[in-house]
């Protein structure tokens, strides 16, 4: 059967919601240095904060296992690198926060994720809804 408008538009508030406390509240210092290095492992801790989430909220919504592991995979390596492109373009243009630059690579990251999003809910429904 297929998913509802309405399952769609709340699996995709939920990951929003994951999104704001894997990102705002839940980073711990360890996280949030040394971001603009590839293999840092606060960056694949912080990508395994939102994993977790993500693997909670397709649960709820009675995901088959398979589609969850394959999902929160893809989840953590896209994250990884998302976060690690805006870190490292960062780092490399040495931006601060007083500078417009900042908030577009920063507002770019967070579309990725958003993007990201969408992409999981249409994967959801297309293969396991």
């Amino acid at each position: 059967m297929p998913a509802s408008y309405g399952a769609v538009f709340l699996l995709l508030c939920l990951l929003q919601i994951k999104h704001m406390f894997a990102d705002y509240y839940l980073q711990t210092p360890k996280m949030l240095s040394g971001r603009g290095t590839y293999f840092h492992m606060g960056r694949a801790q912080h990508a395994a904060v939102h994993v977790v989430g993500s693997v909670i909220i397709f649960a709820v919504f009675r995901a088959p296992a398979e589609f969850i592991l394959i999902i929160a995979a893809l989840e953590w390596i896209v994250h990884f690198h998302i976060d690690f492109a805006k870190a490292n373009y960062s780092d490399r243009k040495q931006l601060q926060p007083n500078q417009a630059a900042f908030w577009r690579a920063a507002g770019l990251d967070q579309l990725f994720h958003n993007l990201t999003y969408i992409g999981m809910a249409w994967a959801w429904v297309a293969f396991a809804a």
